[in-house]
């Protein structure tokens, strides 16, 4: 039953989405803002995966702190929904921390792929994380973001790849939030419906990211497995039951299917948090955790809980 809620919502959630390499032309880097301090900018950084486009909203008093945003499965290729979905924007408009949201991604876990996705005729070799962890700080030094003062907080596909992120590159990330995250992903059923779920989004092949289901691509993208690497790291850790509350208030057919898929998907979420969490207190690791006692796997409850983590983000940056 686990199981196809995962797939379900995997499949239906509005926060998994299409990626991409734009093809938008180069951009020469620039220490100069479009925008000024706290204004809004939308930047085309160059990439292997050809141009990226990255949504930023600079910090409110020159700063160099950065916060990393991660979309779901679905990522669009437009605009990073964090910045349409949510009032992200509005929660840290006066902070002194820039927001940094990539677009595009498509089912790819923020990781690099082995190859291209052959079922889908993938023009390009996903290269994700070399491009969050190297090509895109990079890019950002020069309008004055430290490559070593970062946050980075994703939420479903978007959660265990930020527990990922941070774990193999603690000299760039301070701080990790996963917000209903997948992060147990050895976890029974887990490789099968990750499989399912990247076939529906973009009719990608798992293979070509972490290879077989015994590649050892699988268990270095595992955070649950990989949780020793994330010790002396602040984090957030987050996921509700399941259970409907304030934000959901379906009225129309579809409305109460989404509701009833994210249900399930939330569900999961809450085992893979609770798991992660006696991975943690075994390992005598601390973290900050959030279980509300109601909501599904949606926007409104991940706008909410991005809110309730800020003060430990900017505590964490000193970027208040």
């Amino acid at each position: 039953m686990l199981l196809a809620a995962l797939v379900s919502t995997l499949l239906l959630g509005g926060t998994f989405g299409p990626t991409v390499a734009s093809a938008a032309p180069e951009r020469a880097v620039s220490p100069m803002h479009s925008a000024p301090w706290g204004g809004y900018d939308e930047l085309w950084v160059p990439s292997s995966m050809g141009n990226i486009k990255v949504q930023v909203q600079w910090a409110a008093r020159g700063g160099n702190a950065a916060l990393y945003l991660l979309d779901g499965l679905r990522a669009r290729n437009d605009s990073n929904a964090w910045s349409f979905e949510t009032n992200a924007f509005d929660q840290y408009r006066n902070d002194n921390i820039t927001l940094v949201m990539p677009v595009g991604g498509e089912s790819s876990f923020y990781t690099d792929w082995y190859a291209p996705s052959n079922f889908n005729a993938q023009p390009i070799t996903y290269k994700w994380e070399t491009f969050l962890t190297q090509e895109l700080p990079s890019f950002l030094a020069g309008y004055g973001v430290s490559p070593t003062n970062n946050a980075i907080v994703g939420l479903s596909m978007g959660g265990s790849a930020a527990l990922n992120l941070a774990g193999h590159h603690r000299d760039q990330f301070k701080f990790a939030g996963s917000l209903s995250g997948y992060i147990n992903i050895s976890g029974p059923g887990m490789r099968e419906a990750i499989r399912l779920a990247m076939l529906d989004a973009g009719r990608y092949n798992v293979d070509s990211m972490w290879g077989p289901p015994w590649s050892s691509g699988w268990i270095r993208n595992d955070p649950f497995v990989n949780a020793e690497l994330l010790r002396g790291l602040p984090m957030y850790i987050s996921a509700s039951n399941g259970i409907p509350g304030p934000y959901e208030q379906p009225s129309a057919p579809i409305e109460y299917w989404n509701t009833a898929t994210g249900m399930g998907l939330e569900l999961l979420a809450l085992v893979h948090a609770r798991s992660f969490e006696l991975r943690l207190n075994s390992l005598g690791i601390p973290a900050t955790y959030s279980f509300p006692s109601s909501g599904i796997h949606s926007w409104a409850n991940w706008s909410a809980e991005l809110w309730m983590a800020r003060g430990q983000i900017l505590d964490t940056m000193n970027a208040w």
